[in-house]
């Protein structure tokens, strides 16, 4: 399967995903936060700088659970951001 390159606004809403679940994370150990959401600590790694700017909505889903976070409040953020930013760019 050949996978599409992501737009400037995936790749800008995959940003603003590792930020969110980073503020939400805090001085929370990255270790004990990836394994309560089930991922690897190198994931949410990932996911936190951005690198996987479109992780799965499973994964999305756990770690929101993990840190407390609706998907709702997620799914705003990140749109609601995106939408802002894009309109200043």
């Amino acid at each position: 399967m050949v996978r599409l390159p992501l737009t400037p606004e995936e790749v800008m809403r995959g940003k603003l995903l590792g930020e969110l679940l980073r503020c939400a994370r805090g001085e929370r150990p990255m270790l004990g936060v990836a394994l309560a959401a089930g991922v690897s600590p190198e994931t949410l790694r990932k996911i936190e700088s951005g690198r996987v700017p479109t992780p799965s909505f499973s994964t999305v889903a756990m770690l929101a659970t993990a840190l407390g976070l609706s998907l709702d409040t997620v799914w705003g953020a990140i749109h609601e951001d995106a939408a802002l930013k894009h309109k200043a760019s």
